[in-house]
């Protein structure tokens, strides 16, 4: 599995259409889901999955026109992609290919949701990819790789008895190492309030560059401690925490460990607080190639995710490789 950093063939993403997670803002929610496809579109080429009608009667003009947006008629329960959709990786013969893993709603959370098991097949028939079905029960919010042998992951997610009741550490790890290219993974011990997820790691602690780890502070003392796939000790860049955001009292899972490496910007959510400038800036100078650019979330994040949750890349390939 490529690094995100890594050149994408192009990036997908799926409509926001749960009415139950924006109840009353999904105007909003829309909106700033087009500005998440305009950010993409300026780096890369960018797949919406979208339903019928907005596919061909209420398309927003600035997608309609863009030359890097391909929109596919497909209805998602949820918009978070990144846990629904396939992880692409790049098999031993340089062709690519979609890893299918069984998606059952996070650990069974939201029945209605236990449909877009299908979505990742759907996705890889569309991008024209083979598929490799895998009883494993996660989601790619929960796998962060540096692209050099190293993954990072909460223990609690992939352990979790309603997701994979009879695994072990020890299967896991040479399952990962067959399926990914993995040779070390580093187990992380934390989650943030008001995650749903039981502690995807793309909300915590995020590879920047091999050996280097952008991290929320619940993460840092074992990552300082750890060591990749090369032997290297990891460098932690510390990353700002935004102040509590709730919804009807309910904590929501506001992250800037969720940003998303695209192929020429870093895409930083921003929730309109004051620690918004602070990751913007922070991310920008890690990336000094790409351009940073702030994604409003602040409505997205009712549904329990940001910029990274709704996207998921289609690494490039070279099948003579």
């Amino acid at each position: 599995m490529p690094a995100e950093w890594e050149p994408h063939a192009a990036t997908w993403v799926a409509w926001p259409t749960c009415t139950e997670d924006w109840a009353g803002c999904l105007d909003r929610a829309e909106a700033e889901f087009v500005e998440l496809v305009l950010a993409l579109a300026g780096s890369e080429l960018t797949h919406v999955l979208a339903p019928v009608e907005v596919c061909t009667r209420s398309t927003p003009a600035s997608l309609a026109a863009h030359p890097r947006v391909r929109l596919h008629p497909l209805t998602t329960v949820e918009a978070f992609l990144r846990d629904t959709g396939p992880t692409f990786v790049i098999a031993s013969d340089g062709s690519p290919l979609a890893i299918d893993w069984t998606f059952n709603a996070w650990g069974g959370r939201y029945e209605d949701s236990r449909r877009d098991d299908a979505v990742a097949g759907s996705v890889a028939a569309l991008a024209g990819v083979p598929t490799l079905r895998s009883d494993l029960v996660t989601e790619g919010g929960a796998l962060e790789v540096d692209g050099d042998g190293t993954l990072l992951a909460v223990e609690a997610t992939l352990l979790d008895p309603a997701r994979n009741p009879r695994a072990t550490r020890a299967e896991l790890e040479g399952l990962f190492e067959s399926l990914l290219g993995i040779s070390k993974l580093i187990w992380l011990d934390a989650s943030i309030e008001g995650d749903d997820t039981g502690g995807h790691v793309d909300t915590l602690a995020r590879f920047v560059a091999p050996g280097r780890v952008a991290s929320l502070p619940d993460c840092r003392s074992r990552l300082r401690e750890a060591r990749d796939a090369r032997g290297r000790a990891l460098e932690v860049v510390d990353l700002p925490t935004p102040p509590p955001i709730a919804l009807r009292g309910r904590p929501l899972p506001a992250s800037y460990a969720n940003f998303y490496i695209a192929n020429r910007s870093i895409l930083v959510p921003q929730f309109e607080v004051p620690t918004d400038r602070d990751a913007l800036e922070i991310l920008g100078s890690l990336f000094p190639g790409r351009e940073a650019i702030g994604i409003p979330c602040r409505t997205l994040l009712r549904g329990l995710g940001s910029v990274h949750c709704m996207t998921q890349q289609q690494p490039a390939c070279d099948p003579a490789r």
